[in-house]
């Protein structure tokens, strides 16, 4: 979870009317954008406001009213220093250019400079129509951007980079999609809201200066200690390499699947972005596949660090005119021992494993081909390994989740020599385990029980979901059934690209 380290509340606490914005990505050439207002939704209200990122932007989050986060961000009203724009850009999607992407129902409002000197993009995603909205109506529905909301909250809990969002804003329009759905809105706050596809759009289109332009702001935006190197351009790129190979550790680390790994949704700074039908899976299958439109299985789980190495060969291409193409293939070359190093860290710790011996890796990737063989509920897995302190007792333990008590009893064997290797202490491995193994994780079902209760007015249980995904190592007994088994309707759960 993030810290707010700025100065006391007194002296930097805002609220909307005088937020500090500097726009910086208005003052690139115009046709890098749209300029477009927000359209207003109709009877707007508020659904929920996250407390935590209201103080990443300096505002007090008892002085937000729900009337005017409802007006401003139901699209009724521009915040003062906001300059709303859709941004232009490309990307592959399932393996396939599309040129004709863009913002197509969301605007980056402005950016917010904190007084720790943090930069935080607002980004209203359900603003309406713009330029690049090709057939679509440029609305979000309510269904989809609690998802996002949420997931933004769990993976941040979770410590794995992301956006977030400030307020949900609900509303009576409606739309079709695969039914008659809500509209809402979501005030997305991230770092960065520039893509792969960003670079693609210049490079296919044949505008070399562009390019270097878009380039050149990265740099002095994002990757400052980048000016100092031979080639600025190619430092850039390694850090967005090795940023990504950290991010799909994580993923893989944790049983997240995106869903929609295209290159348009794909950050420059390697954080979790664009929530479609992703999912945490209950039962670990290496070949799952959340999105039920990707009929290939493009995108299942274990395809995800591939694709996301695959991606960035997309980025490399489009970097062409600025790194030469031996350098780009070399650091292309170094994702796959970038991202077993980060994949391999994670898994240790979330083992209790903090040093490193030859036999870690076969260790890990036989408990995945036990965890898959027996469809095992990894995240309750891991939270029960906390609490080894002998061989016979963690086999009861975990018997309710891996049946084959023979295959439990060889790996447990192995893991009891390897933990002895450690000089932790039982007390100091348990604290150190339980930091990293989530009791709690947003699973689909949660999901769609709080969908169902907003979608008859109640609002409720998702601001209280959400504080348990705000911390989901910690016990917190009246949420005790959220960390039992899943429930047997959840498997009927069916996500496509409209959630």
């Amino acid at each position: 979870m993030s810290t707010y380290t700025g100065h006391p509340m007194s002296e930097t606490r805002r609220t909307l009317d005088n937020l500090n914005f500097d726009n910086s990505y208005t003052r690139l050439p115009e046709y890098f954008y749209q300029r477009i207002d927000p359209s207003p939704l109709e009877a707007t209200h508020l659904i929920s406001v996250n407390p935590e990122v209201a103080r990443l932007l300096d505002l007090d989050p008892e002085k937000l009213d729900d009337e005017s986060l409802a007006h401003f961000f139901g699209g009724h009203a521009t915040l003062p220093g906001a300059e709303s724009i859709a941004m232009k850009y490309t990307g592959h999607q399932f393996g396939v250019y599309n040129p004709d992407l863009g913002d197509g129902r969301g605007l980056l409002l402005g950016e917010v400079v904190n007084q720790s000197g943090e930069r935080w993009d607002l980004h209203l995603k359900g603003a309406g129509r713009t330029a690049y909205s090709r057939s679509g109506d440029g609305r979000a529905v309510l269904r989809s951007s609690i998802r996002e909301y949420l997931a933004g909250e769990a993976m941040q809990g979770l410590g794995i980079p992301t956006t977030r969002g400030l307020c949900l804003v609900g509303s009576e329009e409606q739309v079709f999609r695969e039914q008659i759905e809500s509209c809402a809105a979501l005030l997305r706050v991230s770092h960065c809201h520039i893509r792969f596809g960003h670079f693609e759009h210049f490079f296919y289109r044949g505008r070399p200066d562009d390019l270097k332009r878009l380039a050149d702001y990265c740099i002095d935006r994002y990757f400052e200690s980048a000016k100092t190197a031979d080639n600025p351009y190619l430092a850039m790129f390694q850090e967005i390499v090795s940023r990504s190979a950290a991010l799909v550790a994580l993923w893989q680390s944790y049983g997240f699947v995106h869903g929609v790994l295209n290159t348009d949704n794909m950050s420059i700074l390697g954080e979790t972005f664009d929530y479609g039908p992703y999912t945490f899976m209950d039962a670990y299958q290496p070949g799952h596949i959340s999105n039920h439109t990707d009929q290939q299985g493009r995108y299942a789980f274990d395809q995800q660090p591939g694709i996301v190495h695959w991606n960035l060969s997309c980025l490399a291409q489009a970097l062409l005119p600025l790194i030469p193409r031996e350098a780009l293939e070399s650091e292309l070359d170094r994702f796959p021992e970038q991202y077993q190093a980060y994949y391999l860290k994670r898994m240790r710790s979330r083992l209790g494993l903090l040093a490193e011996a030859a036999e870690d890796l076969k260790l890990i990737d036989d408990l995945c081909r036990l965890m898959t063989q027996h469809k095992v509920d990894m995240t309750r897995f891991f939270r029960a390994l906390c609490d080894f302190e002998g061989l016979e007792e963690m086999l009861d333990s975990l018997q309710p989740l891996v049946s084959d008590r023979q295959g439990l009893n060889q790996w447990l064997t192995r893991y009891e020599q390897r933990i002895k290797q450690e000089a932790a202490t039982l007390p100091i491995r348990q604290m150190q385990m339980r930091s990293v193994n989530p009791k709690y994780i947003l699973r689909n079902y949660m999901a769609e029980e709080v969908i169902r209760e907003a979608q008859e007015g109640n609002y409720q249980p998702v601001n209280e979901l959400l504080s348990v995904l705000r911390n989901p190592f910690e016990e917190q007994p009246d949420h005790q059934r959220y960390a039992e088994d899943v429930p047997d309707w959840a498997g009927w759960i069916s996500l496509s690209c409209s959630s």
